[in-house]
């Protein structure tokens, strides 16, 4: 009869262990798949700050879905120069990155490769393209 018990002392132990050591380790893995998932959906999101939007990393369907791959391209070497957007024009950018400064404001923004901007037709801005930029564009008609 002790024979039985100790075997079953045995088995509570062991399994009391795995609960105590695989549970935790499980519950990490299932909160940071659920981090990895806000994050990338977060990433997702368009955000605005003076009149501009940018989407970073829109998904592949959101790009097809605009026909952006079939936009024309443009693109330019380090250097910083005023602009005007006398359209709505929205890009996405496959390389490089630029700091953005809008007339009017003190603070600035990036852009970079995989975002996609949407400039308001009117806004007056300085480009200080850091790192040599190749975008697709389309204007508003």
């Amino acid at each position: 009869m002790s024979h039985i018990l100790s075997n079953k002392a045995s088995i509570v132990i062991v399994v009391a262990a795995v609960v105590v050591v695989v549970l935790p380790l499980f519950l990490s893995v299932v909160k940071h798949k659920e981090f990895s998932f806000s994050r990338s959906q977060q990433s997702s999101v368009a955000t605005e700050k003076f009149g501009e939007k940018i989407q970073k990393n829109p998904p592949e369907s959101k790009l097809t879905e605009l026909g952006v791959r079939t936009w024309p391209k443009w693109g330019g070497g380090p250097s910083k120069f005023p602009w005007e957007f006398t359209a709505t024009e929205t890009m996405f950018l496959l390389d490089g990155k630029v700091k953005v400064y809008v007339d009017g404001y003190d603070e600035s923004f990036e852009i970079g490769a995989g975002d996609l901007v949407v400039f308001p037709k009117g806004m007056k801005v300085t480009w200080d393209v850091t790192k040599a930029v190749n975008k697709h564009y389309s204007l508003e008609k």
